[in-house]
């Protein structure tokens, strides 16, 4: 074990048993690179836990928001010369990201990792918050939520649909996997896909940006996921939550957790160790669902709240599924490929 791997570990362990770090990253500023979503609405949970850690710790959280991929893209790039801390993303970006070797391994303190249901040995990245892949709809323009993926292609919504880029988004990439799952196969997926393509109104890199264009009725369709979605209700009021069936009348729903890394070669490392640590511990955690609308990853946070039972019954009879994500990484190029030659016109 290399000596920056012991430091990273003492770090941490020091970290999840409530002892101060040394002084020496006192005023650093931790610079974020984050997918969209835990920043939505207001209050918004990113924003509370940054401006606790700052009065807490007297250390800043610079934070830089874009579409999982491109937030993942941005790291590679700067492999040579690091310009951020720590990485937030969804799969499979982190497991991208993972494979490229631009991230630090982590370890955490014994209860913190039972807490947490992970092995007590190094890892490259801990997933902080679930959440799960949906679609959203204008309730101003429909009196109900399409209840089908076949509905979906109705002639009604041509322009009036759209939803993010695969590769580029995180739900984006979701979108492609999960009609692969509802269909059956990788050709039939890409098949409707194709058929989609005419109601379409074109690319967006960024998933968070069409909540807007729904509430306003631009589009009265566009794929979300639960926490970011469920969370810009309280912006938009016209925003509802959909879980279209498939074929076989399931409603299915993809596993799509938050998880968070040290990025290697990180500017402010004992830093952005120390963020980690508070972004996992239980008090942070504990406002998971009432501030993002999301699922604490820690076993130890009870769902007691209002926004907690909320969310839940969000979910009822709702099948959730997990692809197997290292194979996706690996697949991720040649399918994004395929869906771009499916879809273009």
């Amino acid at each position: 074990m290399t000596g920056g791997s012991i430091r990273a570990r003492l770090a941490l362990a020091l970290l999840f048993a409530g002892v101060a770090t040394a002084s020496g990253c006192r005023a650093a500023v931790v610079t974020v690179y984050s997918a969209d979503g835990l920043r939505d609405g207001r209050p918004n949970w990113f924003g509370a836990m940054f401006a606790a850690f700052e009065r807490r710790t007297g250390i800043s959280v610079q934070y830089v928001e874009a579409g999982s991929g491109v937030i993942v893209n941005r790291v590679l790039a700067e492999r040579a010369a690091p310009q951020a801390d720590v990485l937030v993303t969804i799969p499979p970006f982190m497991q991208v990201a993972a494979d490229a070797g631009v991230l630090r391994p982590l370890i955490l303190a014994p209860a913190d990792s039972a807490a947490l249901g992970v092995p007590h040995a190094p890892a490259l990245w801990y997933t902080f918050a679930e959440n799960y892949s949906a679609w959203i709809y204008d309730a101003a323009a429909l009196s109900a939520p399409p209840a089908s993926y076949a509905a979906l292609l109705a002639p009604a919504f041509r322009d009036r649909l759209q939803y993010s880029t695969p590769g580029q988004a995180g739900d984006g990439t979701a979108v492609l996997l999960q009609a692969f799952e509802v269909y059956g196969s990788e050709r039939a997926g890409l098949a409707y896909l194709r058929r989609l393509q005419a109601n379409n109104l074109g690319p967006s890199a960024s998933t968070g940006r069409l909540a807007a264009l729904v509430d306003k009725g631009e589009i009265w369709v566009a794929n979300g996921d639960v926490q970011m979605s469920y969370s810009q209700q309280r912006e938009y009021p016209n925003l509802r939550l959909f879980f279209p069936a498939g074929p076989d009348g399931r409603r299915l729903a993809m596993r799509l957790p938050y998880q968070i890394a040290l990025i290697r070669g990180a500017p402010h490392e004992r830093a952005a160790l120390e963020l980690i640590a508070f972004l996992l511990s239980r008090p942070a955690q504990a406002q998971l669902y009432d501030l993002a609308r999301a699922f604490p990853a820690r076993r130890d946070v009870p769902p007691t709240t209002p926004a907690a039972r909320a969310l839940e019954h969000v979910m009822d009879g709702v099948q959730i599924w997990q692809p197997d994500w290292r194979r996706v990484a690996q697949a991720l190029a040649h399918d994004v490929a395929l869906w771009n030659h499916a879809t273009s016109r």
